[in-house]
């Protein structure tokens, strides 16, 4: 039942390279001008490793244009775009076909089959280090007959699509060489995607245009330039087409002289919460969480930590406008909840606390005071906090930040070693995926043993039972009903407070390109190291 919980960790880097987008290193990368696309994938590293093992966990971005999926995944929306597979269809809610494409190459020449697909599957089968996505959680063995390979899970477990939809294909004729696959730095990568790789130094290397590629005429681009560090003065004045980075200021730093031509799109990518810690008190009382809840400003919160870029984030855990399709209509406001001092004082006292003086106090008389962990580095989340810290203040509230180091920072966390900790979850696309990392009882590990979502511990037996549920239906319409009910726990019984979304600073030049995505055309999201780098590719035009 266990999913991957990929969001906080995506969510993290973006932040990571919010605050230290700078990375130093000579860049000699100028325009890709008009054939070639200048591509600030990997910001932040001097120099590149040659390693392009699309298991391995210091993988670099450019796989994503090497090799291919099932299917891509647009995380604003779930929607499932066929690559490898023409599609999949649901047989019974414990039993999953795809069909492969025909006519499909490797970079090599070699014929791309279903066999390959069963051969990657198995391979991480016989080597779970290689299993990142966690396939194997799901599936209890797998099959092929001709173009069809059929996927058995283990439960009933409809959202497994959405998982096995993700992982990249390799092939067997060269994979299954290879003595230790883990270890393997695949130094020449054979892929079945748009591109394949040319040029390499570690400061710089390109991807080439594959010209036996099986959409080839939808590539424009003919080569992709990744220099391995990118300050934000270089986006901007080397001419880049694409580039990732949280900018202060972005209308006048990445606008500015070119704003003819440089556009930006920061959609959601995530909810910024405080997660507190369900297994100490007075955490695990409802009517304190509420209090916290009304307590403060999520406007003013999102605009302090992102200059105004994103919006406070509604108490329901969905991503807005990206899931609008899902929101329940009987959640006022579509569960945006303003800052509202007497109500939050109301809550607190049914709790214990009380106001004596401009201090809220316990029954001795002790003031109310709050430790609040925030990881060391990530200005824009300290910059939000210190607005919450603030507004607490306001109602009596003593508030301690703690900024441990990353490495630290993400131990605590998954151990339970907090008080109330600013975390994230959502982003991936899929409800269920959302909700479950954020609600799944599964995940609610005693404190002190390191789990992977569900942070606060939360425990729920009507949450995990509508999960169940949410796992057994294809039908959309029972989904929106149980997804509804989701909103509503969440809602009602906070098990997190959310603050404001996180950020995709996503920065494109429609100088050499065109149709990149955007808020009016939302095809993928501008993230650069993600599989919907493959939907960007195959989308852009040449711009006349």
């Amino acid at each position: 039942m266990k999913i991957k919980r990929i969001a906080a960790t995506v969510l993290a880097f973006v932040t990571l390279l919010s605050v230290g987008a700078c990375g130093a290193g000579n860049n000699s990368a100028q325009s890709g001008g008009k054939d070639g696309l200048l591509f600030a994938g990997d910001s932040g590293s001097p120099t590149f490793t040659r390693n392009f093992n699309p298991f391995s966990s210091s993988k670099r971005i450019g796989i994503n244009f090497i090799y291919e999926p099932l299917q891509v995944v647009n995380a604003i929306d779930g929607k499932a775009t066929p690559f490898l597979a023409t599609g999949n269809k649901v047989v019974d809610p414990k039993t999953i076909t795809y069909t492969i494409r025909d006519g499909v190459k490797w970079s090599d020449g070699q014929a791309m089959t279903a066999k390959d697909v069963v051969y990657t599957f198995n391979l991480m089968k016989k080597q779970p280090s290689l299993d990142s996505l966690g396939v194997w959680q799901h599936i209890a063995s797998i099959d092929e007959q001709g173009s069809t390979v059929t996927f058995h899970l283990k439960d009933d477990d409809i959202p497994a699509a959405t998982i096995i939809n993700q992982q990249l294909i390799v092939p067997e004729h060269i994979w299954s060489k290879q003595s230790d696959p883990v270890k393997w730095t695949n130094e020449n990568p054979v892929g079945s995607g748009p591109y394949k790789l040319g040029q390499y130094t570690p400061n710089q290397y390109t991807l080439e245009k594959n010209q036996s590629y099986w959409q080839a005429g939808k590539v424009a681009a003919e080569k992709i330039i990744l220099p391995a560090s990118n300050k934000q003065l270089d986006l901007v004045n080397k001419g880049y087409d694409w580039g990732y980075s949280y900018m202060t200021n972005v209308d006048k730093t990445w606008g500015g002289p070119n704003r003819q031509h440089n556009h930006y799109w920061f959609p959601p990518g995530g909810t910024v919460s405080l997660f507190p810690n369900l297994t100490k008190a007075p955490f695990n009382n409802v009517d304190f969480r509420q209090g916290l809840n009304y307590a403060i400003n999520r406007e003013k919160i999102a605009k302090d930590a992102e200059e105004g870029y994103v919006e406070g984030a509604p108490q329901t855990g969905l991503l807005l406008p990206n899931q609008k399709m899902w929101v329940n209509d009987k959640i006022a406001n579509q569960g945006k909840i303003d800052q509202n001092a007497a109500k939050a004082l109301e809550y607190f006292a049914k709790a214990g606390y009380t106001k004596s003086g401009d201090k809220l106090v316990d029954s001795t008389g002790k003031q109310l005071q709050l430790n609040i962990t925030v990881p060391n580095g990530y200005t824009d989340w300290l910059r939000g906090v210190q607005t919450l810290q603030s507004q607490l203040g306001e109602l009596g509230i003593s508030v301690k930040l703690q900024q441990p180091q990353p490495a630290a920072y993400v131990q605590q966390q998954n151990n339970g070693d907090f008080d109330l900790i600013v975390s994230s979850f959502g982003g991936t696309g899929a409800p269920f995926q959302d909700y479950n990392n954020l609600l799944n009882s599964e995940f609610a590990l005693p404190v002190g043993q390191a789990t992977s979502a569900n942070f606060e511990r939360y425990k729920n037996p009507k949450a995990d039972e509508l999960l169940a549920q949410l796992k057994r239906t294809a039908d959309q319409s029972q989904q929106k009903a149980i997804i509804d009910q989701l909103q509503q726990i969440v809602y009602d019984d906070v098990p997190v407070v959310s603050m404001f979304y996180g950020g995709l600073w996503g920065l494109f030049s429609d100088k050499n390109y065109t149709n990149w995505p955007s808020e009016e055309n939302p095809y993928a999201t501008p993230a650069t190291w993600t599989q919907n780098s493959l939907l960007v590719v195959t989308t852009i035009k040449k711009a006349r």
